[in-house]
């Protein structure tokens, strides 16, 4: 396989600013972006004529959202949350005007000492079902993603998250990165959550330290989870994530693997880390 048509990214690693993304982007021949921030701010915190400016910008440079990377549900489960609702419902508007109806969000920080406690579980329920309701009325998809810290870190939490909510306007984003820093073994959080994965983001972590690598190079099981993926049939996105802003050179790998390559090991621009990230990958999508 020598592209997916589907594939996108978080663009702001390449840089905060927006042209500069956009660029980025197209050199690398891609079509989407899932928007996290740009020119200073979350896509959810902007002004409707900046987010009017941000989609004409976008259109103008043939990219379309693939989903809003919004960090809704990413505060702690003691934190107020009538504020952040509105933050929610304003999210919601701008993915109708961003004409895309994907949103990714997670299930709130929850201490370890908390995470068996039956009230902090109502709590977290009680949260997302006013997302899950909202969510429905508006016709939008709420992506859930495991994140390290929060209720569904781990792939029985996400389950039982995704048996509560899932459906049409609730599905599962599948991160291999964030299931390996949280200790989850990720082929077992794949054959749990299958059913219900309806976008993949794209980055890998060593088991132990954490430390996140490009594609392929970590102990997430990159290949062969993709390898079942698409025996499956899936078609939805892959979201490259690089989060490699520790990553220098080639450091821990073998120098000269990608096209890339460095005179020294060093902190990588945002730009050389997105390609990395992008190269990395689609090394793996061609072998299928």
């Amino acid at each position: 396989m020598e592209t997916y048509e589907r594939l996108s990214g978080f663009a702001d690693e390449i840089s905060d600013n927006l042209e500069e993304q956009i660029r980025g982007l197209r050199s690398l021949g891609m079509h989407y972006v899932e928007m996290r921030g740009a020119d200073g701010n979350n896509l959810i915190y902007h002004s409707d004529d900046k987010v009017k400016e941000i989609k004409n910008r976008l259109q103008d440079a043939g990219i379309a959202l693939s989903a809003m990377g919004s960090p809704l549900g990413k505060i702690g489960i003691d934190e107020p949350f009538e504020k952040h609702f509105e933050d929610f419902k304003r999210a919601v508007e701008i993915a109708h005007m961003m004409e895309v109806r994907n949103i990714r969000m997670f299930s709130f920080y929850v201490p370890d000492d908390r995470r068996e406690d039956e009230a902090t579980k109502e709590e977290v329920f009680r949260r997302l079902r006013c997302f899950a309701e909202y969510a429905a009325a508006e016709d939008a998809v709420l992506l859930h993603e495991n994140e390290k810290g929060i209720y569904g870190e781990k792939a029985p939490a996400c389950r039982e998250i995704l048996d509560e909510f899932g459906g049409e306007h609730f599905k599962a984003v599948f991160d291999f990165a964030n299931f390996v820093q949280a200790g989850q073994d990720t082929i077992e959080a794949y054959e749990l959550l299958k059913d219900s994965i309806a976008y993949i983001h794209v980055k890998d972590a060593i088991l132990g330290t954490g430390k996140v690598v490009p594609a392929g190079y970590g102990d997430g099981n990159l290949e062969e989870i993709l390898r079942r993926l698409m025996e499956r049939g899936y078609d939805g996105f892959f979201s490259l994530e690089p989060h490699l802003f520790e990553f220098t050179g080639f450091a821990g790998l073998e120098k000269g693997t990608f096209g890339t390559k460095f005179e020294e090991e060093r902190k990588l621009t945002g730009f050389e880390a997105f390609s990395l990230a992008h190269e990395s990958f689609m090394k793996i999508l061609s072998k299928f």
